[in-house]
């Protein structure tokens, strides 16, 4: 049974990722299969550049500071899993829902 790309947390939310840096600019580009979403991120993946980039670009999407967005898996691989933190799963559902059209 596939657990989706949006998955709760006792302290939020995580986002699985399927990251692909060295884009044009950064963007959602719909689903990675059942339990990811693709991100294109305008970033080298060099010293975390693609990983700060990413968490930038889903804190200004999602309306969240910064601060309450990490990599928590995958650092250094495509796949992430990223935290938001106080965030409601249904939340982040709704403001990538926008975005998957």
């Amino acid at each position: 049974m596939s657990r989706g790309f949006v998955v709760p947390s006792p302290q939020g939310t995580v986002l699985n990722l399927r990251v692909s840096p060295g884009a044009r600019r950064t963007s959602i580009e719909g689903a990675y299969g059942e339990d990811a979403l693709k991100l294109r991120v305008a970033a080298p993946p060099v010293e975390g550049r693609a990983n700060a980039e990413a968490e930038r670009y889903l804190a200004r999407l999602l309306g969240v500071a910064s601060s309450d967005i990490c990599v928590v898996r995958g650092a250094s691989s495509r796949n992430k899993a990223v935290l938001i933190r106080g965030a409601a799963p249904e939340e982040v559902r709704e403001i990538l829902s926008e975005h998957l059209q």
